[in-house]
């Protein structure tokens, strides 16, 4: 099977929210994104979706930001989501997009990226452990919807 990774482009919208919802049910929770969310999402100038596809078809999603930071003294790039669809896992998909936008985040002179990971999540732990990402924090997190 064939790997290919690209931008998310206008058009991608329908397939990044079906991925987000599938993301979403697989930790037990639901997700309000609409394709209004995503064009917004893409639109801004620090953050973007790489999508992999597997001969030809849409099976991964790993959107991203860059950011300037102070503590670091430059720019950090962060994984926002990752997923791939079920029938893709194990071919090598998660860690061609982790992969790209570690490369990307490098080329931009990111200091620092990260990533969240939800506990108990041990294979994904394991490929950003894989890519240099390791647990040096915790995220703390707060809902308002």
């Amino acid at each position: 099977m064939a790997i290919s990774i690209r931008d998310a482009h206008e058009g991608d919208e329908e397939i990044i929210v079906a991925l987000v919802r599938e993301l979403a049910r697989a930790e037990g929770e639901t997700s309000p994104v609409s394709t209004a969310d995503v064009s917004a999402y893409l639109s801004h100038p620090d953050s973007g979706a790489l999508l992999a596809e597997l001969d030809g078809e849409v099976v991964g999603l790993l959107t991203w930001f860059v950011r300037p930071g102070l503590f670091h003294g430059g720019l950090w790039g962060y994984i926002d989501e990752l997923v791939v669809r079920e029938p893709a896992r194990r071919h090598g998909v998660g860690n061609a997009l982790v992969s790209e936008i570690m490369r990307r985040f490098a080329a931009a002179g990111c200091h620092e990226a990260a990533v969240a990971a939800t506990r108990g999540n041990d294979p994904a732990i394991r490929l950003y452990n894989k890519h240099g990402l390791v647990g040096d924090a915790v995220m703390l997190e707060r809902h308002f919807f």
